[in-house]
């Protein structure tokens, strides 16, 4: 499973590329460039098709990469929050790994802190 590494590594780098101005300005300019190219080509079905194919196939490919980078780093979130509890005298360790945890089980949580929040609001 060699690729996995590589593969994290493309996703990290796509992401990180993806999200700077550089990347916006290519993407104008490629789409200037698609639009400046309309009467050239007669604004045919063929000029239509090439910026829908490659937009629909970059979208597509891009959900999979930045979604990739997002589970990492909540991975890493969720690691770093789980030492943190571990290291607080005054924390819960029930709290570690609460992610793992069912809807169900979740919900209880998540009204016992709503509960305990309401209560440090009240003078």
């Amino acid at each position: 499973m060699s690729w996995i590494p590589a593969f994290d590594r493309f996703s990290k780098q796509s992401a990180r590329f993806a999200g700077r101005p550089l990347a916006f300005t290519a993407a104008v300019a490629i789409i200037l460039a698609w639009l400046v190219t309309g009467p050239l080509f007669r604004f045919s079905d063929t000029w239509q098709l090439v910026i829908n194919t490659a937009t629909t196939v970059i979208t597509f490919l891009m959900v999979f990469l930045i979604q990739n980078t997002q589970s990492r780093d909540t991975e890493a979130i969720q690691i770093k929050l789980d030492e943190l509890i571990r290291v607080t005298e005054a924390a819960s360790n029930g709290l570690m790994d609460l992610e793992e945890l069912d809807e169900a089980t979740l919900d209880l949580y998540r009204q016992r802190y709503e509960l305990l929040a309401r209560q440090a609001r009240q003078p």
